[in-house]
């Protein structure tokens, strides 16, 4: 007999504002629709995601986010079987909506509520586009989070590494600010560096010289200040080709980070002896070329299977919550309409906080 399972995925985390539906036949998901209303124009003028203003586009846009979702996959709330939403980690207003809607929907039609972590949907999207056996090694690495997972089943990660500091996708945020480029840094950072000379500034490799998987950024972004003022005084201002220079010297510093911290990290996950090596790669740092590049070279050296989601599956999105979500379900797991959206949600609940804790528990 046919088993197939069809969940309704929220995402509302941080300025994305998303809902997918995902079906699996006999094991194998397939995401039927995936729609996602961005907010960068919104928050263009302050450089950088302002957490009430992008609460209240949640507000705004979910409902109508939903109904094109199912829209998209010609389905209709009847015919799902749970709807998954990320409870958290996030900016808390943007958590709140989402759960909220989900369970309204939940309340008013009897369905599963199913609760969802963030980086879960992230670290898990690879068994969504390409049904990766566990364990697989995963680099997390985005605008708000950076680190190395060990994912043994959907329920069970071990961080391994990970930024003490800044994440890479906020580095690359910062560097366009302090370079006068357009926001979103990522992209912007990369096409100024295409005709840059990566090797003109000599920038820091931070915590290369320290064992184990560890990374900082926040020295590298004060690196970056010190050499454009150096630039500025010397030339009385920036030029384009100064700004490409320093994008460039920019990006190699984060992809040669990134290359050797995953050399480490690929030798712990051998040690756990798979049937089939994976190195995976989420998260919208992953759609930098030269890091992608570096990272498929690596694994190339290391007879290991590269695998990263399509440019839609690397950001933030409500398939991978989705999918999250119907993995817990299968495994008997869902919530009641006492889930609460949290702030703070690390995925490794065993590792000690890389980040500091406070009242809203462990940051990361």
């Amino acid at each position: 007999m046919t088993k197939t399972l069809t969940i309704l995925g929220i995402e509302s985390s941080c300025d994305d504002t998303a809902a997918a539906v995902v079906r699996q036949v006999d094991g194998v998901p397939k995401v039927l629709s995936s729609i996602v209303f961005g907010q960068t124009e919104l928050h263009a003028d302050f450089g950088g995601v302002v957490p009430e203003i992008a609460a209240r586009a949640h507000v705004e846009k979910l409902d109508i986010c939903v109904e094109q979702a199912l829209t998209k996959a010609n389905v209709t709330l009847s015919d799902l079987d749970g709807v998954a939403v990320t409870a958290g980690p996030g900016l808390i207003g943007g958590v709140v909506s989402g759960v909220m809607l989900a369970k309204g929907i939940c309340a008013a039609t009897g369905l599963p509520l199913i609760g969802v972590n963030h980086l879960a949907g992230h670290a898990l999207t690879p068994r969504l586009t390409d049904q990766v056996p566990f364990p697989f090694l995963m680099l997390l690495v985005s605008g708000g989070h950076c680190q190395f997972l060990l994912v043994k089943n959907h329920d069970d990660f071990n961080r391994i590494g990970g930024t003490i500091d800044d994440a890479p996708g906020e580095a690359f945020d910062k560097t366009a600010r302090i370079l006068g480029l357009a926001q979103p840094g990522g992209p912007n950072v990369q096409k100024a560096a295409e005709n840059g000379d990566p090797k003109r500034f000599k920038l820091p490799r931070p915590l290369l010289n320290q064992e184990g998987c560890d990374m900082s950024f926040s020295g590298l972004k004060t690196a970056m200040i010190r050499a454009r003022d150096a630039v500025i005084v010397e030339n009385g201002g920036l030029t384009v080709q100064d700004q490409a220079d320093l994008c460039a010297g920019f990006q190699s510093s984060v992809a040669d980070i990134l290359t050797e911290k995953s050399r480490r990290a690929l030798e712990q996950y051998f040690a756990l002896n798979p049937e089939t090596r994976t190195f995976a790669v989420a998260g919208g740092v992953a759609a930098n070329t030269q890091i992608r590049a570096q990272l498929l070279d690596l694994c190339a050296k290391l007879d290991t299977n590269f695998t990263a989601p399509p440019l839609a599956l690397c950001t933030d999105n409500a398939a991978m919550i989705a999918y999250a979500g119907l993995a817990r379900f299968e495994a008997g797991e869902q919530d009641d309409l006492t889930l609460s959206a949290r702030p703070r949600w690390p995925l490794d609940q065993t590792a000690a906080p890389m980040l500091g804790s406070g009242k809203k528990g462990a940051k990361a």
